[in-house]
């Protein structure tokens, strides 16, 4: 069970990261075209969000079952123990709760051009940090 849920945690982290990756361009774009915001744009930052929160379950539910999980935790002299037990875990929550922060404050927003700098601003931030600590050498090597 290890296995596939630790497969499918990679391989939703592509359309995780490239729906992020399309909202933040999106967000970008009717910024500074100051174009209004409409439902097609709530509806691909949703998608967005949904994909980052259904990853961050996964990763959950792979941390409480995995060999690494809990009981790695405190043994942080081993750099590739330390990055997928700690530091992966501890900023990909972090990148998401910003995510979360961007749809909400776009949701109080009431012009278009502060709905879609909140989105571009959090989930910006929210992917940066997703990509400084994603555990390149073993996604490359699975």
């Amino acid at each position: 069970m290890y296995n596939f849920v630790q497969k499918f945690h990679s391989g939703w982290a592509y359309l995780a990261l490239l729906l992020i990756v399309i909202v933040v361009f999106n967000s970008f774009s009717g910024w500074f075209s100051k174009r209004e915001f409409t439902k097609k744009d709530r509806l691909i930052a949703l998608a967005g969000l949904i994909a980052a929160h259904i990853q961050l379950v996964v990763g959950f539910i792979i941390y409480v079952i995995s060999p690494k999980g809990l009981e790695s935790f405190g043994q942080m002299e081993d750099a590739d123990l330390r990055l997928t037990s700690l530091e992966h875990p501890l900023v990909n929550i972090l990148a998401i709760v910003l995510i979360t922060i961007g749809w909400s404050r776009h949701k109080k927003a009431v012009a278009s051009d502060l709905k879609f700098k909140s989105i571009f601003v959090f989930y910006l931030l929210g992917l940066v940090l997703i990509l400084i600590r994603i555990p390149w050498n073993t996604w490359f090597s699975n």
